[in-house]
């Protein structure tokens, strides 16, 4: 893609802003982590988190890139699935959660499989415990990191998206590490409703941006 640095900026922005539902899915485990841990090993369970979202936006990235390059408007296509998606977390983050319930659904089938791997791995026990506790619960079935896989599906390319995943995963960083230090207070802002509806009305408004991009594609193509 030539708009890498936008494109990276908008991963940032989406975690930032999204990550007052990060805090209600597994914020939880990462506060026990904060009492229990320095903050050194919660910051590895995170590391471990934002790694998994690295390698399922390479997977996802690799996936389209042949395709992307026999069948040139199939990036159109693309542009459209993530201005869609991006419309849906907006809605999502105001507090309407259902819009992707199904996604979730979605994700479930996977989790299913890992979950017990995950409690085998307590983040009581040594760093490195730590660090792939973190990587299994990154694959928590959710709707903002699946949306954030679709977005990052747009490049098309590996590296790409990996490098998306990435900057989504550092955008949701400082809440999931400091709310094992400042939970309550943390959590009590993000999860405000004048945030959640700046947030959500962001990406509402770069969603309808993007599809307003990919009209201006098709009509090009036609």
């Amino acid at each position: 893609m030539s708009d890498t640095l936008p494109f990276l900026l908008t991963a940032l922005v989406m975690g930032l802003v999204g990550s007052g539902h990060c805090l209600a899915m597994c914020g939880g485990l990462a506060a026990a982590m904060g009492l229990k841990q320095t903050p050194f090993r919660l910051f590895l369970y995170n590391v471990g988190r934002i790694v998994s979202y690295v390698i399922a936006g390479a997977i996802v990235g690799a996936a389209l890139f042949s395709a992307a390059s026999l069948y040139p408007s199939l990036l159109i296509g693309l542009r459209i699935l993530a201005g869609t998606f991006m419309l849906l977390i907006g809605i999502y983050i105001i507090g309407w959660r259902q819009v992707l319930v199904w996604v979730e659904r979605g994700g479930a089938i996977l989790w299913r499989g890992l979950q017990p791997l995950a409690r085998r791995l307590p983040p009581q026990r040594a760093a490195h415990h730590v660090f792939l506790a973190g990587m299994l619960w990154g694959w928590l079935p959710c709707g903002l990191v699946y949306s954030a896989l679709a977005w990052s599906a747009m490049a098309a390319h590996p590296m790409q998206g990996a490098a998306f995943m990435l900057a989504f995963g550092a955008g949701t960083l400082p809440s999931m590490f400091l709310t094992g230090i400042l939970s309550h207070r943390l959590q009590v802002f993000l999860r405000s409703y004048g945030f959640r509806w700046i947030a959500g009305l962001f990406m509402i408004g770069y969603g309808i941006l993007t599809l307003g991009i990919a009209v201006k594609q098709l009509h090009h193509f036609a």
